[in-house]
């Protein structure tokens, strides 16, 4: 039996229904927005998996191309790897999600979400968070939902929930939002410079959306939901938990308080652990996990409590205070533009390349094939935060964190018909304590300035912290990496000086009030006013010149129905072009021909090579061209690329010429004027004309004749010659 529940969200009905499809599952819903249609299955393991400290998640979102109507491109005629949307959209629905399982349950789960259907204007994967968290909640898995997830856009200062493609492309806002029936736990998204008040107002729009769903999604699981599975809690000895305590609270609340850098905390960390384990492994065999994760809350508890009680941080800092902040740029001589960044023991080395067209970046997925020319790539090496790792193709977070810095950037750079290159933006994590993306986002505006790219502003990121608990509240500026783990509160904003560009929020409690929101953006705003501060005093507008090693582009226009001549036959005359010239070179559907070279000497010469292409021959001008042919009345001149011209016999010199290769042959380069087309479109050149211009006729010459300037073919020409 079919079930199906519906509400109207945005003037269309947002429908889940489950019954039909993958019953085998342990629960399957279809959701269903406009014609975008998703199926999203949840499977758990029966037996928790031994011995882990973590939850065994699995998300994973995937786009059937046939959902558009579409054969996958390539050799391989089907699906494969995840792309890198596809990667970011199963992030969209594993960070809210993920919270909500009680921290017990250690069962390997699966959560598999698949576009079936695609009406081209919504995107699936906030429809796929919503039916995942339905499935969720009518199958036996224990899960704390529901959750719901909605798109709010911006147009002329109105809200929009839900907005197509289309419309996302007029909008000053593009942000994702999840929550649950009572409060906000994610929001990932891009804005060009709106304010904090404006970014508030489109979270309270949107909750009243995710509440809808959510409320849907309780009366689903009241009518069909299955009782939910026993949660095998361990019992721990009291003992063991009072002598943890008494081992080693005295000794973490001593290590919370000493100023230490990350490494030397760790080290002293691991030692007062393997001391207790040590004093402990008699009396209490086999119980090395359990006594580590005691310390662990005892850690965590301490930190928080001494960030509340006291407003001190593990680094001395107060709750406000920005890390100190180092910049160098231009630190790379080969690069096209370099930044280092350090705050903290964060640092990111960046570079940013000028490229050509035809380096953009080409977008394949649901959607028509689009192309992109702004790219920031993020990479965090092992060394960074001093461990050894197995290098392989890019990790989730990895792609996650280079989205959100790209997205933070993007709607600064200039429009390609101010700036018409290709750029790519590359974060090498060097060090990491906290908040590298943020780094990123700061890296990358000075080294798109050092690269003399005319970005409008500054940007700069920093990342928020939360410490809630009953006794008060405290938001934390700039967070380092254990403030992020054992906090409440994720919030990375960046912007410049009038407002947000990008954010990410994540939250791992329940119940954030947005007056705590706005405290925390308003905080956020007055560091990243402390940051652009900081790196406008080391560059605080593009550079004017580029690097001597980024490509010279110059655009000219060429007739439309010229293009196919510059081309040539298979390509050959414009590879010829690029050969000669060592310069690459695009041209658009419009005429626009983009060249790109180094040396400028070089794309004038590619210039020239393409004005004489398209040029059209005017009678009277003079011309340098070659000879093709030579015939016994004349020769034929090759003197624009593709046109040639006959120079007859009498219009070789100004004396008398007995035979035409007495004064040329073919391969000769000779200066001729074009001195008449006639009805049926062939050139006639003069040498001879060319000759008495230049004053250098013989003295028994006289100058040419009227009849000359209207010189008409013998019987014996040539019909055959190009036009």
């Amino acid at each position: 039996m079919v079930y199906r529940k519906e509400v109207e969200i945005g003037g269309r009905i947002f429908s889940i229904e489950t019954g039909l499809l993958a019953k085998q599952a342990d629960a399957a819903v279809v959701a269903q927005y406009g014609e975008t249609i998703v199926l999203a299955t949840v499977v758990a393991a029966k037996e928790p998996v031994e011995d882990q400290d973590f939850f065994p998640l699995q998300v994973e979102y995937r786009e059937k191309t046939a959902a558009a109507g579409k054969i996958p491109g390539g050799f391989i005629k089907r699906e494969g790897r995840p792309t890198e949307k596809e990667i970011l959209s199963a992030r969209l629905i594993d960070r809210p999600i993920r919270p909500m399982f009680p921290e017990n349950f250690r069962n390997e789960t699966q959560i598999m979400v698949t576009v079936y259907s695609s009406d081209q204007e919504h995107d699936g994967d906030t429809i796929g968070a919503v039916a995942a968290s339905a499935a969720l909640m009518i199958s036996d898995i224990p899960f704390d939902g529901p959750i719901a997830e909605v798109r709010v856009g911006r147009i002329n200062g109105e809200f929009i929930i839900h907005p197509t493609f289309k419309q996302l492309e007029d909008s000053d806002l593009d942000i994702t939002v999840a929550g649950t029936i009572d409060s906000i736990v994610m929001v990932e998204g891009e804005a060009k410079e709106v304010s904090e008040e404006v970014f508030l107002n489109s979270l309270k729009f949107a909750h009243q959306y995710i509440k809808q769903l959510c409320e849907m999604q309780i009366e689903f699981r009241k009518e069909i939901g299955k009782p939910k599975r026993e949660i095998q809690v361990k019992t721990i000895d009291p003992e063991l938990i009072e002598e943890v305590n008494k081992l080693f609270l005295p000794k973490i609340k001593e290590l919370n308080r000493t100023v230490l850098s990350k490494d030397e905390r760790s080290n002293r960390r691991s030692a007062i652990e393997e001391e207790i384990q040590t004093l402990l492994a008699e009396r209490f065999p086999e119980q090395q996990k359990v006594i580590s994760e005691l310390m662990y809350e005892l850690e965590r508890q301490d930190m928080r409590q001494m960030i509340l009680q006291e407003g001190r941080r593990l680094d001395g800092r107060g709750v406000k205070d920005i890390r100190p902040i180092s910049i160098k740029i231009g630190i790379l001589p080969r690069t096209h533009g370099s930044a280092l960044f350090t705050r903290g023991e964060t640092q990111s080395l960046t570079t940013t390349t000028l490229g050509t067209k035809t380096d953009e970046q080409i977008l394949e997925g649901l959607l028509p094939e689009t192309t992109k020319r702004f790219m920031l790539h993020y990479n965090f090496p092992p060394f960074s935060v001093g461990e050894i790792g197995k290098l392989g193709s890019v990790s989730r977070r990895e792609i996650g964190h280079g989205n959100l810095a790209e997205r933070s950037l993007k709607n600064l750079i200039p429009p390609e018909s101010e700036f018409p290159y290709t750029i790519r933006v590359v974060s090498d994590i060097l060090e990491s304590n906290g908040s590298s993306s943020m780094a990123t986002v700061c890296a990358g505006s000075l080294s798109l300035m050092d690269a003399g790219v005319p970005i409008k502003k500054a940007v700069a990121g920093i990342a928020m912290g939360l410490i809630k608990e009953e006794n008060g509240i405290a938001i934390l500026s700039d967070i380092l990496g254990n403030e992020d783990h054992l906090g409440d509160m994720d919030f990375k904003v960046a912007g410049t000086a009038d407002g947000i560009t990008g954010l990410q929020m994540d939250i791992k409690v329940k119940g954030i009030s947005f007056d705590i929101m706005a405290a925390a953006l308003e905080q956020a705003r007055e560091g990243r006013m402390h940051i652009l501060k900081i790196m406008n005093e080391v560059i605080s507008e593009p550079k004017k010149e580029l690097s001597p090693y980024a490509p010279r582009l110059t655009s000219i226009k060429i007739p439309v129905d010229m293009i196919g001549a510059v081309i040539g036959p298979g390509g050959k005359t414009i590879k010829h072009i690029i050969k000669e010239t060592e310069t690459e070179i695009n041209i658009e559907e419009d005429g626009t021909v983009m060249i790109a070279a180094v040396s400028g000497e070089n794309s004038q010469k590619a210039i020239e090579m393409i004005n004489k292409i398209t040029e059209l021959p005017e009678v009277g001008k003079t011309y340098k061209g070659k000879v093709t042919r030579v015939l016994d009345f004349g020769a034929f001149v090759e003197f624009l690329p593709g046109k040639e011209g006959l120079v007859h016999i009498s219009h070789l010199d100004t004396t008398r010429v007995n035979k035409v290769t007495d004064v040329v042959k073919v391969g000769d380069v000779v200066e001729v004027k074009l001195i008449n087309i006639d009805d049926e479109g062939r050139f006639n050149l003069s040498r001879k004309a060319v000759l008495f211009d230049n004053g250098q006729a013989g003295k028994d010459t006289d100058k040419p004749k009227q009849s000359d300037k209207k010189f008409q073919p013998d019987r014996h020409r040539d019909s055959k010659h190009h036009k």
